[in-house]
C-alpha cells in the first residue's frame, strides 16, 4: 500500500500524546510524590491549550508536543504491563489457556468416575441441545 491516510481524529491523537507523556513522566521519576507533581503540571499545559478552535494552530501544537515528548525520552523503557496486548506486548499475554468444552468429551472414564453427577446432567443437556438443533430451534 503506497499511500494510507491517518483516520485519527485530533482528539485522539492529542490522547495518545498526553498518555505517552504521562507514561514519559512515570518512567523518569521513582517516588510517587514526584511523579504526581510533574503529572500535575503536565495536564496543566494541556489543558492551558484547550479552548485552541483554529485547525492550524491545533497541529502545530501537537507537533511541538509530540516533538517535545520524542526529545525528552526516558532512556529506560517505560514499564511494561504483563497482560497487554500492544507492539511491546506482555510476558504475560494469553498464558493461561481455557481449554474448549469439548475437551471434557475425551476425559477417560475414571476420570469421568470422580464427577458423576456433573457427567450425567451434562450427558442430558448434550441430548436436549441435540433434540433443539434437530427441531430448529436454536438460533
Amino acid at each position: 500500500m503506497p499511500f494510507a491516510p491517518e483516520l485519527r481524529t485530533h482528539s485522539r491523537k492529542v490522547c495518545t500524546l498526553y498518555k505517552a507523556a504521562m507514561r514519559n513522566v512515570e518512567a523518569y521519576y521513582v517516588a510517587r510524590t514526584l511523579v504526581r507533581y510533574h503529572q500535575v503540571q503536565l495536564r496543566a499545559e494541556f489543558d492551558k491549550n484547550r479552548c485552541i478552535t483554529d485547525p492550524k494552530e491545533q497541529r502545530r501544537l501537537l507537533w511541538v508536543g509530540e516533538n517535545e515528548v520524542f526529545m525528552k525520552q526516558c532512556p529506560l523503557p517505560p514499564a511494561k504491563f504483563a497482560r497487554s496486548i500492544g507492539v511491546a506486548g506482555g510476558v504475560a499475554y494469553a498464558r493461561v489457556v481455557t481449554p474448549p468444552d469439548w475437551v471434557i468429551d475425551f476425559w477417560h472414564p475414571l476420570e469421568k468416575a470422580h464427577f458423576p453427577q456433573y457427567f450425567k446432567k451434562r450427558e442430558a443437556r448434550k441430548c436436549e441441545y441435540i433434540q433443539k438443533w434437530h427441531q430448529g430451534q436454536l438460533y
